[in-house]
């Protein structure tokens, strides 16, 4: 029996198919590696054992991260310092050639206040017409009529601004009302002109229009300061501005692109020593007189004889700020300060000071005085026709008698005279911190002639300016003492801190004794038998002096027409304030009794009344005026 062929199994079979297949394939897509298959037992003699970190190795590791980081971190931070200041105009330069545009940053200006802190001048929120040439350059003679009919915008100008190739963003009308400057936008764009909007602007405005104007100032129409403070102090008052560039695409800016900002710094505030109710009645009051007696120009000071703050500088005509140009441009200084005159016989209360100072008369010291007095080839005359007079020195006061002051002056050595009236502020400027003050005219005593000794005793001859006159009659009511006056009480910084004005200057001129003196002789000026018996205030001892002088025409180098006015002080035993009022070119024949003292009745009773000055006493005995 023939054996069966022996079994293949099936994993057999399989082999042999696996081993013929693999005999037919391409040597390419055979194994490379020649590596036995290792056994069990050796898979396990082979196996790699885990890596040990050695724990020396972290410091090291820590450091170099360390350094790293640092690095990177000093490299971003000087790349923010070059980005930031070093090359910061660069970038603004580029974002400019890239269609930017570069804006000011309006530093916020600072208010000008009255002494209770009432804003005088003070800046809001405005707006302003800006353009982008690129886009409103086909449309520039258009535009140009349009702000030229809304609102007055030089024609030319505005031609000039939409042709430029230099830059996208032009300024073509500033410190406007917002609701104005977007109605002419508005029409623009309505009518199919592209290329204009609004921007956001400030404007000064000055809330009690001409009140203290004069003093105040304005701005141009480029936001500088072009009279009074707003001139003289414009660099405190605007502080520093900045400047932003951003870049631009269809006159709107890129939210998320590059911009250079520099803030601006904000201006200090100044607080005047004016009060803002007297200011008005004394410009009010003023004005009523000038125009009462014709004049053509008139002054009103209110001093406080103590710290030599005035209260009130009054100026007619005058001008409103906010409507500037409707008024002519010699209205917009203060002619208290600016001009000049002969001040008449308010001067003979320094001249008779004086001469009771150096020993030379007393109040009651006799005067024989004519009709009229020749002297070195002229003759002096007084305001008024009267035979032989026997008048004491304080009737010559009472009375204004220029005769009697030459007489009574006529010992006195020109040289002396010259150093008392000097020393009473004439001839220097009292430098209270406004632009274009004249400092009034002395000559020096070695050009005098007799004659002019004699003019000067009496007020002519010699020109000053109506804050100079007035600190000088201070000064006789202040016991002797020269307080130079000021206009500015302090300076406001942006926290509110308040930093006081510096003192002012003092010095001593005559006596006390001497003061007092002469203020009883003023006395009697206001008295009965006197020049101004309507400066008179009921419950108070009221010291004054008349002044009318020969005014210079400049245009002829002569003599024509008169100043007249009226100083002094009160309560006269005890002097707060001076008050001094000044008319030029009167028409109705009167003198400063008539014109001004009425005027100094009414500022002086409001004065004492607002700072609560009571009555000091009864009138003392009169001094005698004749004898």
């Amino acid at each position: 029996m023939t054996s069966p062929p022996p079994r293949l199994g099936k994993s057999s079979a399989a082999r042999r198919s696996a081993a013929g297949r693999q005999r037919s394939r391409p040597a390419a897509k055979r194994a490379v590696s020649s590596r036995p298959t290792p056994s069990p037992s050796t898979r396990r003699r082979f196996r790699r054992r885990p890596r040990t970190v050695k724990l020396s190795t972290g410091p090291f590791r820590l450091w170099s991260s360390f350094c790293v980081v640092s690095f990177v971190l000093s490299v971003f931070a000087a790349r923010l310092i070059q980005l930031q200041g070093i090359d910061q105009h660069d970038y603004a330069a580029m974002a400019a050639a890239k269609g930017a545009k570069t804006v000011t940053l309006e530093a916020p200006r600072a208010p000008i206040y009255d002494r209770n802190g009432i804003a005088l001048a003070e800046t809001v929120d405005a707006a302003k017409i800006v353009a982008d040439p690129t886009d409103a350059r086909d449309y520039a003679t258009e535009i140009a009529v349009v702000l030229h009919e809304r609102l007055a915008v030089d024609y030319i100008d505005t031609m000039s601004l939409l042709r430029r190739t230099d830059t996208r963003y032009v300024e073509l009308a500033r410190h406007l009302k917002p609701e104005l400057a977007g109605a002419v936008v508005s029409r623009l764009q309505r009518a199919g002109y592209p290329g204009v909007y609004a921007d956001k602007d400030t404007l000064r405005v000055y809330p009690a229009d001409d009140v203290a104007a004069n003093l105040v100032g304005f701005l141009t129409d480029d936001g500088i300061g072009a009279a009074g403070f707003e001139a003289s102090q414009d660099s405190t008052l605007a502080g520093r501005d900045g400047s932003a560039t951003f870049e631009m695409a269809d006159g709107q800016q890129l939210p998320l692109a590059d911009s250079t900002v520099v803030a601006p710094e904000e201006g200090t505030g100044i607080r005047l020593t004016i009060d803002q109710d007297l200011q008005f009645l004394a410009q009010r009051r003023l004005a009523q007189a000038v125009r009462e007696s014709g004049g053509t120009a008139g002054y009103a000071v209110i001093m406080d004889v103590r710290t030599g703050q005035l209260l009130a500088l009054a100026d007619t005509p005058t001008f409103n700020p906010n409507q500037r140009k409707l008024s002519p441009p010699e209205d917009y200084g203060s002619r208290a300060l600016q001009d000049v005159y002969e001040p008449g016989s308010v001067e003979k209360v320094l001249t008779f000071a004086a001469l009771v100072d150096a020993g030379y008369v007393t109040p009651r010291t006799k005067i024989t005085v004519p009709s009229v007095l020749p002297r070195d080839g002229t003759t002096i005359n007084d305001y008024f026709y009267h035979g032989t007079l026997r008048l004491t020195a304080t009737g010559v006061v009472a009375k204004s008698s220029n005769i009697g002051t030459v007489l009574a002056t006529q010992k006195m050595p020109s040289r002396e005279l010259y150093r008392y009236l000097r020393s009473f502020g004439f001839g220097s400027r009292t430098e209270v911190g406004l632009q274009g003050e004249s400092k009034g005219l002395l000559p020096r005593p070695e050009d005098w002639l007799p004659i002019t000794r004699d003019t000067i005793s009496f007020g002519q001859g010699l020109s000053v300016n109506a804050v100079q006159m007035a600190a000088a009659i201070a000064a006789v009511a202040n016991k002797g003492v020269y307080v130079r006056p000021s206009l500015v009480d302090a300076y406001i910084a942006t926290d509110g801190e308040v930093t006081p004005a510096a003192e002012p200057e003092r010095h001593r001129v005559v006596s006390s004794e001497t003061a007092r003196l002469v203020a009883r002789m003023m006395e009697e000026v206001t008295g009965p038998e006197g020049t101004a018996p309507s400066a008179n205030i009921n419950g108070y001892r009221v010291a004054g002096k008349t002044g009318t002088a020969q005014r210079v025409d400049p245009a002829c180098g002569c003599y024509r027409g008169f100043t007249v006015s009226f100083a002094g002080f009160a309560p006269a035993d005890d002097p707060r304030f001076v008050v001094y009022v000044v008319v030029q070119q009167p028409k109705d024949g009167n003198g400063g009794g008539l014109t001004g003292g009425p005027v100094f009745h009414d500022l002086m009773a409001a004065t004492l009344q607002k700072f609560g000055v009571p009555p000091t006493g009864q009138r003392q005995p009169a001094l005698p005026v004749e004898w």
